[in-house]
């Protein structure tokens, strides 16, 4: 499928899912994806991961305990297929259920829509479900940005934005003006020298001002190896957060927050 590149928390699975579709809030383990312009239904998927064969064994189980369960193939790909029907405010609706067995993963995947709507683009995402090694190595890679990282520029912003205030007791409204705000806390013994994350923290809203006072720049997720972090791009750009503050302080160098903030655009 030509579209966007989900790469799960974890690493565990990637897989594709329609250019216009956008990652949602879901139930905890759960991943939710729709087109949030024009709804032509929701699509959900969990994974689980077990020994060797445990995909086929769980579709085998769903099989032999779902009596409306049937046998079917999504490409390569064996599946328990079996549907629902229900009605919401006068329209009826079908989840189509899916049990996906691929290497040691076990997928349970939905997609909901209006009665006799195709399931074609469901479908397509299924067949384009990609199991990543534990052991692998891959190369780093930029996809759009997940929940799991628009929650930590939040916390990240929220977070720094406290601190100024009961700290320095001084509003922060997320300018440039803010900068020297900031640039007090890290010259401060606020925030203790080995703290990675609240110094990854401050990089994150350095970040997020940067993104209120430019346009053009676009929040990602870097999947590199063990690091799954959220970065800011630009056409030629890649802004790791974790690089303007965190690593200047780790090695004991300067950290100039307005000379970095100008030279980022």
């Amino acid at each position: 499928m030509q579209g966007k590149k989900f790469i799960s928390p974890g690493a565990w699975f990637s897989m594709s899912y329609p250019s216009d579709w956008n990652e949602f809030e879901d139930g905890e383990g759960s991943f939710l994806f729709y087109n949030p312009e024009v709804w032509t239904g929701n699509f959900r998927i969990s994974a689980y991961r077990g020994r060797s064969n445990y995909g086929q064994a769980v579709v085998a189980q769903e099989l032999k305990e779902n009596a409306s369960a049937s046998r079917v193939r999504v490409g390569a790909l064996e599946c328990a297929y079996s549907k629902t029907m229900f009605q919401e405010e006068e329209i009826y609706y079908t989840s189509h259920n899916w049990v996906v067995g691929l290497e040691d993963m076990a997928f349970e995947c939905s997609f909901t829509v209006p009665k006799g709507e195709t399931v074609e683009v469901a479908e397509e995402i299924i067949r384009s479900l990609v199991v990543r090694q534990m052991d692998g190595k891959y190369p780093a890679e930029l996809i759009p940005v997940r929940l799991f990282e628009i929650y930590q520029i939040n916390e990240s912003y929220e977070w720094a934005s406290a601190l100024v205030k009961n700290e320095l007791k001084m509003d922060f409204q997320g300018g440039e003006e803010d900068l020297e705000k900031l640039q007090r806390l890290v010259d401060s013994d606020i925030i203790g020298r080995k703290k990675k994350e609240e110094w990854l923290a401050i990089g994150i809203t350095l970040c997020v001002i940067l993104t209120n006072e430019v346009d053009g720049l676009e929040w990602k997720t870097l999947i590199d190896g063990n690091r799954e972090v959220p970065v800011l791009t630009s056409a030629d750009k890649v802004i790791d957060p974790m690089k303007l503050v965190w690593s200047k302080i780790k090695a004991g160098e300067p950290c100039n927050l307005v000379e970095t903030y100008k030279a980022l655009w």
